[in-house]
């Protein structure tokens, strides 16, 4: 029986929370599988930074390379230690380090879920390029305070990172419907984004069974929220893709259903699996945060994994619950009470 070895970082806020419903369900489905799953938790957090000096160790991405996998669930307390330290210093180097270069979001209305849209089906999912792009950090502050001030801050596109995040999208679009939407902008940024359509248009000659339209970020945007269901695989660079998951985190019922992956597709270092809700520092220890989209998030990585039955019984668990209306109404249900109530909607065996 093989038994996978995970790396398990709560982080801050409801990470906490949210982290142990989550792998309470993973026990139970690995327990109704056929397979071991073992954690190993690091308490690397702005509380470990406030500690030592740093949100991990100096031989933290080391620790982290053997491990079949990581589920993190959540960075930030800005009261505690500002975002621009917290996201640099453990989310970002975990990324670019095990080169984790598509961030996937699904985004779709579960059963009993109503969206705030008209629509009441649709089934997006987002593929954000995650290690370069508008997020590379190569920039830079000059004069600080004085009236002569500059701030740089630069994108950095490579052949390389467009064309692996492109490639990935047609592959996915191939898999499902064969649509394919590139998020752009080339009437105003006139050497990134043409350099983004360019090489769209060259890989499209290799996917003829792929329809690829490329759409403007926001015309993308309002088509989002017009029509989703015209949309299937999309994909986009890291700031475009920030902007269109929080988005369609939006019209699937918001954030508590935000759950996302940041893979490896070379399977040669371990892939990261996280909600993306942050840390809402002011319901924490609570036990009022949905763990929704973490265990969404875990039965992704169950799925990496290719435990596609454990992932497929836990995504079945959830939306059983959902369409008993737990979970569904903010607030209204106690982590615990929708943790218990997809634990039981789990097959035993």
């Amino acid at each position: 029986m093989r038994t996978y070895q995970i790396a398990v970082i709560p982080g801050d806020g409801i990470g906490v929370d949210v982290t142990k419903a989550a792998w309470q369900v993973v026990e139970a489905a690995a327990a109704a599988g056929s397979f071991g799953i073992e954690a190993t938790e690091f308490p690397w957090s702005c509380d470990f930074y406030l500690e030592t000096g740093a949100m991990m160790p100096p031989d933290g991405i080391d620790t982290l390379r053997d491990f079949d996998a990581i589920l993190l669930g959540a960075v930030g307390w800005p009261a505690k230690v500002p975002d621009s330290v917290s996201l640099h210093g453990l989310l970002l180097p975990i990324r670019k380090a095990f080169t984790q270069y598509a961030n996937v979001r699904p985004h779709r209305l579960l059963k009993g879920v109503e969206g705030p849209l008209r629509a009441t089906a649709f089934d997006i999912l987002c593929i954000r390029e995650n290690t370069e792009g508008e997020y590379a950090g190569a920039g830079g502050r000059v004069h600080q305070g004085q009236m002569e001030e500059v701030a740089v801050e630069t994108s950095i596109f490579t052949r390389r990172g467009v064309e692996r995040i492109l490639r990935f999208a047609f592959e996915q679009a191939s898999r499902r419907s064969g649509r394919l939407a590139s998020a752009t902008k080339s009437n105003a940024q006139k050497y990134s984004m043409v350099f983004w359509d360019e090489v769209t248009a060259a890989m499209a000659e290799e996917y003829p069974s792929v329809e690829v339209t490329s759409y403007h970020i926001d015309a993308l945007a309002a088509r989002m929220v017009m029509a989703p269901e015209s949309l299937d695989v999309v994909v986009a660079s890291n700031l475009f893709g920030d902007i269109l998951t929080d988005l369609g985190a939006a019209i699937q019922g918001g954030l508590g259903y935000a759950a996302s992956a940041n893979l490896n597709p070379a399977d040669d270092a371990p892939s990261m699996f996280e909600p993306v809700h942050g840390s809402a520092p002011d319901i924490a220890g609570l036990g009022v945060a949905n763990p929704i989209a973490a265990i969404w998030s875990a039965a992704m990585m169950l799925e990496n994994l290719g435990e596609l039955q454990a992932a497929e019984a836990i995504m079945g668990a959830i939306e059983a619950t959902t369409a008993q209306g737990i979970g569904v109404s903010p607030g209204a249900d106690t982590t615990d009470a929708i943790t218990q109530a997809i634990l039981r909607a789990l097959p035993s065996s």
